[in-house]
């Protein structure tokens, strides 16, 4: 009989994920962000990667969510010309690749990123490239989510919405609704909704993330959502819980980020566990990689130990990704036939990994350790996909 593994950060690393709720202009490199700085001239206020990242206030506790979006400010200023969004696309996608992220949605509004003068086309095609070019070069499928602003205006959204029917089938899969939540209701944005509901346009929107479940009620009866972002505060209405239980739709949780904005007052108190328990489609995200200094590894890492997951809930979560995902129903199959060998592929070189490590010790004579030099003691960490020093 198989023993199961414990879940590692090697397993962790090696099984196949995905991430659907990613925002391209929170998930840049620092060192891209530093680097597009010097290349336009832009004084970002800081001149090296660690005061860059203490400007960001990346991964620290916010007041709010308003708060932790000031951030956004500063990455959105390097944001405006057409090479500097292909190559955050690419290297997001290459970044995601390096940790076994078979598919990635990113999401962002096109209306941010024409301050200097670029169309609205212009952005996507640029986003789109980048992404391509990554899927050309690794085993990462992506898609495109545009985003109306709830805090720009219903106009705008219309007019973004109008975007992602153009680009519909080319390279765009959804679209969303961000952006301050409190004061900011989705169904101010119905019109835009109604246009990509009657266009067969896949639509998620961030609701019960700043606000209560009303958020996530106007989302899903007002504006038709077929997934809901964060969604924290759904625990707070039974009701509408079972009903999004009922009718299975996806929430992409954001754990370390729902912590940073305060969504949840802790970790032991964010409600993933008690949704995954209840049998709701819960999903494991990043939100934004650089704000929240976070990797998708390390958010299956961060859930399989503080919520003790057994191996077949992880997997659970993992599948879970995958039927969320806005892709065609035989593609989506297509992937999780394959999602689920080389889960199956991961898990037995990790209990191979784990049996061959007791016998080496179990051999091992026992001996006084040796001194090491700082750098050679630490190993490279399985959950950051950056290449080790």
């Amino acid at each position: 009989m198989k023993t199961t593994p414990e879940i590692t950060a090697e397993l962790i690393h090696a099984i196949p994920k995905s991430d659907l709720h990613c925002h391209l202009d929170g998930s840049l490199r620092l060192s891209t962000l530093l680097d597009l700085a010097r290349r336009d001239g832009i004084d970002l206020g800081a001149a090296d990667e660690a005061s860059l990242k203490a400007l960001l206030r990346a991964g620290e506790p916010c007041d709010d969510l308003v708060h932790y979006l000031k951030a956004f400010d500063v990455t959105c200023r390097v944001l405006q010309t057409e090479a500097a969004l292909d190559r955050a696309a690419f290297e997001l996608a290459e970044d995601a690749a390096a940790e076994n992220v078979r598919y990635l949605e990113v999401r962002y509004s096109p209306i941010l990123h024409t301050r200097e003068g670029l169309r609205l086309d212009q952005v996507v095609n640029a986003v789109l490239d980048g992404l391509k070019r990554a899927e050309r070069l690794y085993d990462v499928r992506t898609g495109v989510i545009i985003c109306g602003i709830r805090n720009i205006g219903p106009e705008t959204s219309l007019r973004l919405a109008e975007l992602a029917v153009a680009f519909k089938n080319r390279g765009v899969v959804g679209f969303d609704l961000a952006g301050a939540e409190e004061n900011y209701p989705a169904k101010d944005h119905s019109e835009a909704f109604r246009l990509i509901l009657n266009n067969n346009i896949n639509c998620t929107i961030h609701a019960g993330e700043a606000y209560g479940p009303e958020s996530i009620a106007q989302a899903i009866h007002y504006c038709g959502a077929h997934r809901i972002g964060h969604g924290t505060r759904l625990k707070e209405n039974g009701d509408l819980l079972n009903y999004v239980n009922d009718h299975r739709i996806p929430l992409e949780v954001c754990v370390s980020s729902n912590v940073q904005t305060r969504s949840a007052e802790s970790f032991e108190r964010h409600p993933f566990k008690f949704y995954l328990d209840l049998g709701l489609r819960v999903t494991l995200n990043t939100d934004n990689r650089l704000i929240t200094d976070t990797t998708v590894s390390k958010e299956y890492h961060l859930a399989a130990t503080r919520y003790r997951l057994s191996v077949e809930e992880l997997r659970w979560v993992v599948v879970n990704g995958f039927k969320s995902a806005f892709l065609p129903f035989r593609d989506k199959k297509l992937l999780l036939r394959r999602v689920n060998e080389d889960f199956d592929a991961a898990l037995e070189g990790e209990r191979q990994r784990q049996a061959d490590s007791r016998r080496g010790a179990a051999r091992a004579p026992a001996r006084a350790p040796s001194p090491a030099s700082p750098k050679s003691a630490v190993p490279a960490d399985p959950l950051d996909p950056t290449p080790a020093a």
